[in-house]
Parts: structure tokens; sequence; C-alpha cells
């Protein structure tokens, strides 16, 4: 399918999702949400797909925030649906998904570009990226989750002082309080996250999606996470791949694993 404000690329059951919006440093407006929501939805169950890669066109930005032009008047419920309905329909969705999902963040990574790249699994970063959470200096907060999730990935005190001055940080910054898991050179960052996602890829697709359910309950209110690593490591059990992976270690072959 082709979309308007994204390029879409299946390579080795890599799924590159590019958002190309160049001239507008890819922010991220409604009708790119739609189709983030469609292409990711829509990954969910087809098995040509191993995991997909998030990533900018061009080399200045991954995304550069969300299109202010779009809510600049709207009151104060229109913005509560604005929030939740990018966060249940996008944002979630990435989070929950079963495959892994791997942000390669190309150059700016701003307000909703920082927190799409935050709700990916995994997140990559060339050298010369930047990453911040302005919306403090338009009279807003983060409104897909940059809160509570970055929260979650730095600390609190790290969070508040981010949020609060609105400043960017480096990928070296984003690298050392965790933000960023790699930096590469800009030309190498695709590959390098590719490779990353290959290295997953040759693992059970049932135990990763398990793994992934579990972590995210450990930040799930109302859920005990240790309960779910119980319920997820015994659905295990009953899966082909623990059978397979048992069978290949006990025979010292590689494991080919299919996700059931």
């Amino acid at each position: 399918m082709n979309y308007s404000n994204l390029l879409i690329e299946n390579r080795e059951r890599i799924l590159y999702i590019t958002i190309n919006r160049e001239s507008k440093l890819n922010a991220l407006n409604k009708a790119t949400l739609a189709e983030l929501h469609d292409v990711i939805t829509g990954s969910t169950h087809d098995d040509e797909v191993g995991g997909l890669i998030i990533t900018g066109a061009g080399q200045k930005a991954f995304v550069a925030g969300a299109d202010i032009s779009e809510f600049a008047d709207f009151n104060a419920d229109e913005g509560r649906e604005l929030a939740r309905e990018g966060q249940i329909k996008v944002f979630d969705v990435i989070q929950n998904h079963s495959k892994p999902v791997i942000a390669a963040i190309n150059g700016f990574a701003l307000g909703g570009g920082l927190e799409l790249a935050m709700a990916c699994h995994i997140r990559v970063a060339a050298n010369g990226a930047k990453m911040g959470l302005p919306e403090v200096s338009l009279g807003l907060i983060p409104g897909y989750g940059g809160t509570q999730r970055l929260t979650e990935l730095i600390g609190k005190g790290r969070a508040m002082e981010m949020i609060m001055t609105a400043d960017m940080i480096n990928a070296e910054e984003a690298y050392r309080t965790g933000l960023v898991n790699h930096i590469f050179e800009f030309d190498e960052l695709l590959t390098k996250a590719a490779e990353l996602m290959k290295k997953i890829m040759t693992r059970s697709p049932f135990a990763v999606g398990c793994a992934i359910r579990a972590i995210n309950a450990a930040s799930t209110d109302g859920i005990d996470g240790y309960e779910t690593e119980i319920s997820e490591f015994s659905n295990c059990f009953g899966s082909e791949d623990f059978r397979e992976g048992v069978a290949a270690f006990l025979a010292k072959r590689k494991a080919e694993f299919t996700g059931r």
C-alpha cells in the first residue's frame, strides 16, 4: 500500500518505516499518525515481518515534533482527545507490539518525535542527533506519553529537568543517561540498526513477544509485573519454539524458530 507521508520497505523481513515529510522536518500531523497506525497494526499478523525500524527522511530530523498548526486553536476537550487518540492508536500500539520495534534517530527528535522514539522498544541514534521535549516553551506538556516514558528511561530527576527546561540533549548525553542504546555514524545508522534487529530475529519470536509483554508490565499501573513474568514464562513451555529451542540446544545445532 502507498502512503502519502510514509515510505515503506520490507527487506529481509525487516519493515522499514520512514516518516517522509522532509520539508516539514518530518513533523507528525493527523494524516501521518493515521498512516502509522495503519502500517504498524497491519504488521502485527504479517508473517513476512519479523521486526520494524522507524526512522525519518533526510539528514536533519527523525521527527521534529508535532504539526502545531493543526492544534493551535484547540480547546481543553479537543486537546484531551488529541492526546488520547494519538496514545491509543499509535504510541501504545508501538510499545505493545509483539514484534521488536527499533527507532533509528537520524537527526532532531523533538516533542512528539522523541515520544515516538521512546514508544519503540530500542533506540539507536546518529552521532549528530539531538533530542528534547520542548512543550513547556509553548505552554504545553508532552501529551503522547513523554512524561511517563522519559521518567522510566532516564529517571525522575533527569526527566523533570529535561521537560521543565525544554532543553535539548545530544546523542552522547542521551546514551549516557540510557535514553538511547547505541550511537553510530550517520551513514551507518540504518545498517547497524538492521544488524541489531537481525540478531533479535534469530531468537524465538514467540519468546521475544512474551519478553516484551513482561517488561512492559513493569511500568503498567494495576498489573503485577512478576505475575506477568510467571504467566509469560509458563506460556513459553506450550510453544513450538520452546521445543525447537531445547531440541536444537541438545543436538548442538542452530534452532529454526517459527514463532509458534
